[in-house]
């Protein structure tokens, strides 16, 4: 039984993206949509959705980023974040839940500024904010130890601005996008090694709590899955995927479902096409550890049910209201 997008985006906003998902919980959803022109309203309407909810949004498309290699889907998500304004945020919070007051305007957020605000001392100042950031942030465990030196550092690039600090923060960034050339330009910062398909989970779910630290209700991420279906190249010379890949991006998916419990905060939309339901080649048929995890195998014939883990959607446009 097909669902309408406009019933099932309305579902999603008022069961998950207002409050579960804000209150720390995490989910994974899949839609398959008929039509191009669906995928793309339903991926609009979920965009509009998540914004409303004061969420922030990354959108993937495997014709772009290999989801199936973890470390590449965390680099997509990183590129999409302003790290800097995240980093702000923190500080910010953790400044002002100490008692100062911090003076208003975009470069104002600095020792010296903060300092003469509250007629405070400004070697006084930077101690007090190390011991913050030390405590709030590089001892928050349920982040990576690697994720948490790096948010330190863009944290105390925000109010110095030095340029042995600001290098570090540019190194840090690129290393967070995967555009970092040579590791050792880290190794002042005691980081070591690469952001890569061994620990990429662990920063990613580092990330989710990131966000939610800066203010943020969560992480609305939506992935594109629709060029795992496709087993021809393309002229326009963007991504193709192997039989192979295709099946380790289900895995990665799978894994995300397995991970509920522990990923904070966040939603996860897979948008999928028909044939993801249908081709026995590369569809969901071929791939059982994900099939069992999103199946209905009992469901109503009169009527679908819009907070299923797997949802069809009819070929109209997807909007919500607000």
């Amino acid at each position: 039984m097909d669902l309408r997008p406009v019933e099932w985006l309305a579902t999603i906003e008022g069961e998950y993206l207002r409050d579960f998902i804000p209150a720390g919980g995490a989910a994974v959803k899949f839609a398959v949509v008929p039509t191009p022109e669906t995928n793309d309203a339903a991926r609009t309407a979920l965009v509009q959705a998540a914004r409303r909810a004061g969420s922030e949004v990354a959108i993937v498309d495997a014709a772009a980023t290999k989801i199936h290699m973890m470390d590449q889907l965390f680099f997509a998500v990183a590129r999409q974040l302003d790290w800097d304004e995240l980093a702000r945020c923190v500080v910010g919070r953790l400044v002002q839940r100490q008692g100062f007051r911090v003076p208003e305007g975009p470069d104002a957020l600095d020792y010296r500024a903060i300092a003469e605000a509250n007629r405070y001392d400004e070697g006084e100042l930077r101690r007090d904010v190390r011991l913050l950031l030390t405590e709030h942030v590089f001892r928050d465990f349920a982040m990576a130890q690697e994720f948490r030196i790096a948010m330190v550092r863009l944290c105390q690039a925000q109010l110095d601005p030095s340029e042995s600090v600001q290098t570090e923060a540019d190194a840090i960034r690129a290393w967070l996008r995967g555009e970092l050339r040579l590791i050792s330009a880290l190794k002042p910062t005691l980081i070591f090694q690469r952001i890569a398909r061994h620990n990429a989970r662990d920063m990613f779910l580092s990330l989710a709590h990131w966000l939610r630290l800066a203010g943020r209700q969560g992480l609305v991420l939506v992935l594109d899955i629709t060029r795992y279906t496709v087993d021809r190249r393309q002229a326009d010379g963007t991504l193709y995927h192997t039989t192979t890949a295709t099946m380790d991006a289900y895995e990665v998916l799978r894994q995300f479902i397995d991970a509920t419990d522990e990923l904070e905060a966040c939603f996860i939309a897979v948008i999928a096409p028909t044939a993801f339901l249908e081709d026995q080649k590369r569809g969901l048929q071929r791939y059982d550890p994900l099939k069992l995890r999103i199946w209905d195998e009992v469901h109503d014939r009169h009527r679908a049910n819009p907070l299923s883990a797997l949802v069809r959607l009819r070929a109209e446009e997807a909007r919500t209201g607000g």
